[in-house]
Formats: structure tokens, C-alpha cells, sequence
């Protein structure tokens, strides 16, 4: 595994790749500009939804450097609308679990996409969080000039990328949202009222990679090109 190297010695990045036994690469010459270790086409293309965790725990400088990495994403006018909660205790994530099932059975209706899962999500042993022990969700401040969710997912894409990069695996749990941002939830997990949960993203060591899904030929509405 490699990973840039940082301007200093002391940087989180670089205590974590340290720590993780990661090769440094040394910073090019060119003012103002880092070396990538892992090449961003092969992550982007690499990268899938672990669904299967070792029992090793992602260490709080990890769970850090991943945040710093989703903060750089782009935002409307650089509001940055993010903000993080990050859970690491399996009791309360199994408890979340099951309240999401119930929420996602509730809302299941015939001829819908999830209708086929939902024998997954009445089996009592069935855990959305997939016995992972991380969540990292990410959360937007609602703001009436910007669109923070779409900047939430691009903060979320980041993270995952980011992940992918230090060796661990990525899952985004959709069916955790609404559980998450009940009121009981937001009040236990200190996310003031005027933020909601975007993307709530699982995040481990992978016990086993899942194969690469096939992906459609891209639809392409209109290219207009003058010349």
C-alpha cells in the first residue's frame, strides 16, 4: 500500500500510513502539487460494497484521516455543509439495526426494488450494519442557498475513495437513514435539529472482497459539439 506524502512528518496521514505499514511516496518537485500513491482510475474502478468484516478495529487516527479526506470534496460556494457522527458501539449499532428493518418493512410495498429483500429484513439475525463495527454518517446542515445533501454525497464518495486507498472496505447503509434521523436517534447521538443524516457509510477491514459488479454501458442524453 502507498499513500502521499504530507508536507510534514507529524501529519495524521502520515502517522496512520506508519501505522499501518504503508511505503510513503515522496512529494514531486512541482510547487503546490502531491503525489497520489494509489492511482485514482484504479480506486474509482476498484472500490465495491464489503458487505463481510474482520473483528479489527478502525483506530480513531484512521476514522480522522478518512473525515479530513471527505472534507475535501467540493461544495456550493464553499459552504462546506458537513458535519460527521461517527459510532463505534456495536450494542447501539445492532439496536439501530433492528429499528432501521422496521422502518424499511413498514415502507416495503409490491413491485418495488427492495420488495424482494424483504425476507432479508425480517430475519431477526439479519444486521444492516453487516456485524461491522465503524459508521462514519454523514450529516448535512439544512440551509435554504445551497444544496447540502448533494455535497454530503460528494463528501461521502471522497471518504469511500479515501478508504479504499488505506485498505479498508466501504459500505453506504441507505436503510440506516431513517432510523438515524428519528428524533429519539438524533437526540442520543447530540445532532442538533437543524442537521439530518445524508449518507451514513460503513466502514472496516474486509473479511472477504465481494467480486466487481458489472456496470451498464453509460447512457449519453446529448453531446453537442460544435466543431
Amino acid at each position: 500500500m502507498t499513500l502521499y506524502d504530507s508536507s510534514s512528518r507529524h501529519s495524521v496521514l502520515t502517522r496512520t500510513a506508519e501505522k499501518l505499514g504503508a511505503q510513503l511516496l515522496p512529494t514531486p518537485s512541482v510547487p503546490g502539487w502531491t503525489r497520489c500513491g494509489v492511482d485514482v482510475m484504479d480506486a474509482i474502478h476498484q472500490r465495491r460494497a464489503v458487505r463481510a468484516y474482520s473483528n479489527r478495529a478502525v483506530q480513531p487516527d484512521v476514522v480522522r484521516t478518512l473525515i479530513r479526506a471527505a472534507i475535501r470534496a467540493p461544495s456550493t460556494v464553499n459552504q462546506q455543509p458537513w458535519a460527521f457522527v461517527v459510532i463505534q458501539d456495536i450494542v447501539l449499532l445492532r439496536r439501530l439495526s433492528d429499528r432501521a428493518k422496521e422502518l424499511s418493512i413498514a415502507a416495503l410495498r409490491p413491485g418495488t426494488p427492495m420488495w424482494t429483500h424483504r425476507s432479508i429484513l425480517a430475519d431477526r439475525a439479519f444486521n444492516v450494519f453487516y456485524d461491522g463495527s465503524t459508521l462514519i454518517a454523514i450529516c448535512a446542515h439544512a440551509g435554504p442557498s445551497w444544496p447540502a445533501n448533494e455535497d454530503c454525497c460528494l463528501a461521502a464518495q471522497n471518504l469511500m475513495l479515501a478508504a479504499h486507498g488505506l485498505g479498508l472496505g466501504t459500505c453506504p447503509i441507505g436503510f440506516a437513514r431513517e432510523a438515524l434521523n428519528e428524533p429519539a436517534a438524533k437526540h442520543e447521538l447530540r445532532i442538533p435539529d437543524d442537521h439530518a443524516v445524508v449518507m451514513p457509510i460503513l466502514v472496516g477491514y474486509p473479511r472477504e472482497m465481494p467480486p466487481l459488479m458489472p456496470r451498464d454501458d453509460p447512457r449519453i442524453l446529448s453531446w453537442t459539439n460544435p466543431t
